[in-house]
């Protein structure tokens, strides 16, 4: 017994005390959920999340239809440095609107977003759980630091072509969009909770506020499931929206995945599903490590210079 704690003393102490920057082994995407992670993809690491949907909407008040469906892609840039990352949005969407008197046709860019963002505080950066050699319980106790969320940013700004059907101006525009993101790692690490409060359409006549809201469960090395709840409000149109799909890793730079979504309203109800198809390009990566101070350095290097003073 004593020689097997020793090796395990051994292995911990012979390990790199080293903490890896936010560029992951596998791919981390956003897909398929509409909230946005608070890490970015790496430094010099290019990442495309698309997917293609099917859409039903009916309005019991206006008394119409709607079906049509829906493209929509995200490019993701590690930009400059580690924290940092650039975000290009895009989504098209086509319907056919039925009515009593009239059946129209619209289809345009719904979304067109661009912005960087900045990851603020890491709870993981200089952090290292002490592991207890002698106590499976101590190590397997509940840990009050995974309820400290890493924490960013997002400033984009959407823009808008003039004659859009999905926008409430018939005039081109640019408006801001700002967004406070924090995510957490619970449990063993396979639960991730991410929170998105979102201010979309700033200085216009009808600004949007909203939050997201995404609890996702890693089941093994290639599934992941989610739940989400998503909601936004303005003048212009109010919703909350519910979630949930599924992932699948088919290597480490690639994942598919699918999912449906369902509105909580009727004025109008909105249902619709998709699939989509997450990939990263992470040749030009070099892996930045930053060394964790676990305190034991520090004090050696004390009691090394109290010795000196004695000698």
């Amino acid at each position: 017994m004593y020689r097997i704690k020793t090796m395990v003393v051994v292995a911990f102490l012979l390990s790199p005390l080293i903490h890896y920057a936010q560029h992951t082994d596998v791919i981390n995407s956003n897909r398929p959920g509409e909230t946005m992670s608070a890490f970015s993809v790496g430094k010099s690491v290019i990442q495309v999340e698309s997917g293609i949907y099917g859409i039903k909407e009916n309005h019991s008040i206006l008394n119409y239809d709607a079906n049509g469906y829906g493209i929509d892609m995200t490019l993701r840039y590690g930009f400059l440095q580690e924290k940092l990352e650039l975000i290009a949005d895009f989504q098209y969407q086509y319907e056919q609107v039925t009515s009593p008197l009239k059946s129209i046709n619209k289809s345009a860019m719904k979304q067109t977003i661009i912005g960087l963002k900045y990851l603020i505080y890491d709870p993981f950066k200089n952090y290292e759980k002490k592991i207890n050699v002698y106590s499976w319980k101590a190590n397997h106790s509940f840990n009050w630091h995974q309820f400290i969320p890493a924490v960013s940013v997002f400033a984009g700004a959407n823009i808008t072509l003039a004659n859009n059907p999905y926008y409430f101006s018939s005039n081109a525009a640019i408006s801001p969009k700002i967004m406070l993101i924090t995510q957490n790692h619970l449990g063993d690490g396979s639960w991730v909770f991410v929170t998105n409060i979102i201010g979309d359409y700033i200085g216009t006549d009808y600004p949007s506020y909203g939050y997201g809201l995404t609890l996702t469960k890693g089941f093994n090395e290639k599934w992941s499931g989610f739940i989400e709840n998503q909601g936004y409000k303005s003048d212009f149109y109010s919703d909350a929206i519910v979630r949930g799909g599924a992932a699948y890793l088919i290597n480490k730079d690639m994942q598919i995945d699918a999912s449906i979504s369902s509105s909580l309203k009727t004025t109008p109800s909105i249902f619709y599903g998709g699939i989509g198809f997450s990939w990263r390009y992470d040749a030009n990566y070099q892996e930045v490590r930053v060394k964790i101070d676990t305190g034991d350095s520090t004090k050696k290097a004390k009691r090394r210079a109290k010795k000196a003073k004695k000698g």
